[in-house]
């Protein structure tokens, strides 16, 4: 449906083909792959395409065509998606010293509660033994 709320996360895979992975933050060889998942049915709904391990989130949100995929929907992601317009964020603390009104707060822990849930598939993903330790060619 396209009514419903996509949730979007990025994970890292390691890959062994060195053409498209790239040494990331676990000083592994890795691809980034950006999923989203269905906010209401938990089920992945969209992968986008692999890109280095080295990038960030939010350029790889934009590159790997997942966006264009999700063009349709609203999407909820963590504060690594800053440069994303289209996403739903949380608030920001405002600067040093000052904090978020009770109301953002609240806003914040509930927008916490509804990500954990693209954390939670991204763990059971993980499990699977293909992504632990990709062998394949990085394009497929």
């Amino acid at each position: 449906r396209i009514d419903s709320v996509a949730i979007v996360d990025g994970t890292l895979v390691p890959t062994r083909d060195h053409r498209l992975a790239a040494p990331s933050k676990n000083y592994r060889y890795s691809t980034n792959v950006q999923v989203a998942i269905d906010a209401e049915t938990r089920l992945v709904i969209a992968t986008g395409d692999p890109q280095p391990g080295n990038r960030n989130d939010c350029t790889v949100y934009r590159d790997s065509g997942i966006a264009d995929t999700l063009a349709e929907r609203p999407v909820m992601a963590d504060g690594g998606y800053r440069g994303n317009l289209d996403v739903i964020m949380p608030y920001r603390k405002p600067g040093k010293g000052t904090e978020l009104p009770a109301w953002k707060d609240e806003l914040n822990a509930t927008h916490r509660r509804v990500r954990a849930r693209i954390e939670h598939a991204l763990a059971r993903m993980k499990c699977w033994r293909i992504l632990r330790d990709y062998r394949r060619a990085a394009t497929t």
